[in-house]
């Protein structure tokens, strides 16, 4: 926790409670997302930033994560992944996220015994019994051992040939249990798709924290990179009990600062606002973010940057599928979606109400340049 310690004088001089709009809080996040301004040196840096980054479109994760680097590819998070500074998991709330490699055990030791403890009903409607979770261990092990690496379907064959039948979520299930008990992940990529592979095996330099200094790291690099948030923000994004948000917090506050709007607390970077003030015109301006981006996806609430009557039109009957986004100003206008294929793909873009002309007429132009 050194940075946090270098950045406590700064956080202490300015501690007080900082007034500012809503509208702000959004300009200020995609300050601190690394959306505007410049780019990060690299898609393991940019997702070391985020910690974790949602990730079951994972088309649309490698995109979120190109649009946080400086003139970043798809190729360059492909090849991050198949060097194995990057992988993906279920380290938060049962859903997959990118993370780098060396992060993901200490985090799932945060998070796991929670987790596996609410999946013990499922586990039962499904028929798999702890023998049964045992033998699927085993033999994936078996499976992947000396550094082998299988596609999923290959696994649940592996599965299925030794009589765990993986019909019914019963395979999905498996691998998201192996997954969370720091069994497997997946990692490199083969015929775009990414490959299982085994943690202890893949994983050569974990990082290892004990639990308290853990709690501390991942709210200071929460509020660092998604601030100004809430509390209750970051206990949605972790899943963490109350009991481990206070430890959390109590040891990262001292690196932040504060802002109120409305009289609901925000904690931030205290470098967040420089980096806005260098970059608000780029921040002013239009971005087009994948449906499950993390300036969405990581807060509980997002009143600040999408008004409350428009949020189903993001996430159509609250069915959990997020539709990418058109942002401006720090706000997000409405929806898109793209048309067609390769050369003659084109975008689509739906407004909440209707787009502002200078709105109307970027989207094609942001649309050309995305990854």
């Amino acid at each position: 926790m050194d940075e946090r310690r270098a950045a406590g004088p700064v956080a202490d001089r300015r501690a007080r409670a900082i007034m500012t709009t809503r509208q702000e809080i959004g300009l200020l996040r995609l300050a601190a997302q690394h959306l505007a301004g410049p780019g990060l040196t690299s898609a393991t840096e940019a997702v070391a930033w985020l910690t974790a980054a949602q990730a079951q479109d994972f088309p649309g994760a490698v995109t979120s994560v190109v649009l946080r680097t400086a003139g970043g590819t798809r190729q360059m998070v492909e090849a991050a992944l198949d060097r194995g500074e990057i992988v993906r998991s279920w380290p938060m709330r049962g859903t997959l996220h990118l993370v780098t490699a060396d992060d993901l055990p200490w985090i799932l030791g945060l998070t796991t015994p929670r987790m596996v403890a609410r999946a013990v009903g499922r586990q039962a409607q499904l028929g798999l019994d702890p023998a049964t979770l045992v033998r699927a261990r085993d033999l994936a092990v078996d499976a992947l051992a000396g550094g082998r690496r299988l596609r999923r379907d290959d696994l649940l064959g592996v599965w299925n040939a030794a009589g765990l039948v993986t019909t019914g979520q019963r395979g999905y299930h498996l691998l998201w249990y192996l997954a969370q008990t720091g069994v497997l992940c997946f990692g490199p990529m083969h015929d775009r798709e990414q490959l299982i592979v085994l943690v202890d095996e893949w994983i050569t330099r974990p990082r290892r924290l004990v639990r308290e200094e853990a709690l501390g790291e991942l709210a200071l690099r929460y509020f660092r990179s998604h601030g100004p948030a809430t509390v209750k923000d970051f206990t949605r994004w972790t899943n963490l009990v109350a009991a481990d948000v206070r430890v959390g917090l109590a040891l990262a506050r001292p690196a932040l600062v504060r802002i109120e709007v409305d009289g609901v607390e925000y904690l931030m970077d205290p470098r967040t606002p420089e980096r806005l003030d260098t970059d608000r015109k780029l921040a002013r301006g239009v971005f087009l973010l994948p449906g499950f981006d993390e300036f969405i996806l990581g807060y509980l609430d997002r009143g600040a940057v999408l008004p409350a009557e428009f949020a189903g039109h993001i996430v159509p009957g609250n069915n959990g599928m997020f539709r990418p986004t058109v942002v401006s100003d720090g706000q997000v206008l409405g929806t898109w979606a793209h048309t067609g294929r390769g050369a003659n793909r084109t975008i689509t873009a739906t407004p909440f109400r209707e787009f502002p002309p200078p709105v109307a007429e970027a989207i094609p132009r942001v649309h050309a340049t995305l990854p």
